[in-house]
């Protein structure tokens, strides 16, 4: 399936080469540029992206206002955050505006194309060392952050659902799951879905921050 890409960066230089390398990627298109987050709300409305590559800070309209605004007026757009700046306040606030994804520029074709395509598919991924930190000060970030993830038993849950939910942790896609545990990615969904309901959690972000919270994963 091709992921349809819009790009918002204000230095010129940048959105350039972010535009060569993602035209390079397989099953990526890239549908528009935009040099500040007013310009990329105008490309939302005219191209309905799939993805939209976003950085934080332009002018006119900022990266996290434009987050916020798309994930309103277009919720079945994804946003992923790809930024210079990693920290709590700058990930904090493009989390709460809605961002499904938050990238450093440091990160690869590789790693871009992978957070593109997962976000697409209704997952999110944060940047490795970004999403330690944050954990680290998720307690003291709710209500600021991403809702609060309410504690819960870890025996209630299988061995096979401490398994998956681990391997949720360390960023892995169902599918990635499936292929480590060698079981199909049906079986996956359903582990995914009862870890949810046991936990408490809502989306995987959280079940990232269960994980760490109660000891599961280490940071």
């Amino acid at each position: 399936m091709t992921v349809r890409v819009a790009l918002a960066d204000d230095q010129r230089v940048v959105r350039e080469g972010l535009e060569m390398v993602l035209r390079m990627l397989p099953d990526i298109d890239v549908v528009g540029t935009a040099a500040n987050g007013a310009e990329a709300l105008v490309l939302v409305e005219e191209t309905r992206p799939d993805v939209v590559l976003m950085d934080l800070r332009m002018p006119e309209v900022d990266g996290v206002e434009a987050t916020g605004r798309i994930r309103a007026q277009h919720p079945d757009v994804r946003v992923v955050v790809l930024t210079t700046y990693a920290d709590d306040e700058s990930v904090f606030a493009a989390l709460r505006a809605g961002a499904r994804g938050y990238l450093t520029k440091d990160a690869g074709a590789e790693e871009i194309a992978r957070a593109i395509n997962r976000v697409a598919a209704g997952e999110a991924m944060l940047d490795p060392a970004v999403q330690a930190r944050l954990l680290d000060r998720f307690d003291a970030a709710a209500g600021f952050g991403p809702p609060h993830v309410v504690p819960a038993d870890v025996d209630r849950l299988t061995a096979r659902e401490i398994e998956v939910l681990t391997l949720i942790a360390q960023g892995l896609s169902n599918a990635e799951i499936a292929d480590r545990l060698f079981v199909g990615e049906s079986t996956v969904k359903t582990h995914v879905n009862r870890i949810f309901a046991k936990t408490g959690v809502r989306d995987r972000a959280q079940v990232v921050a269960f994980a760490y919270r109660t000891g599961l994963v280490n940071p």
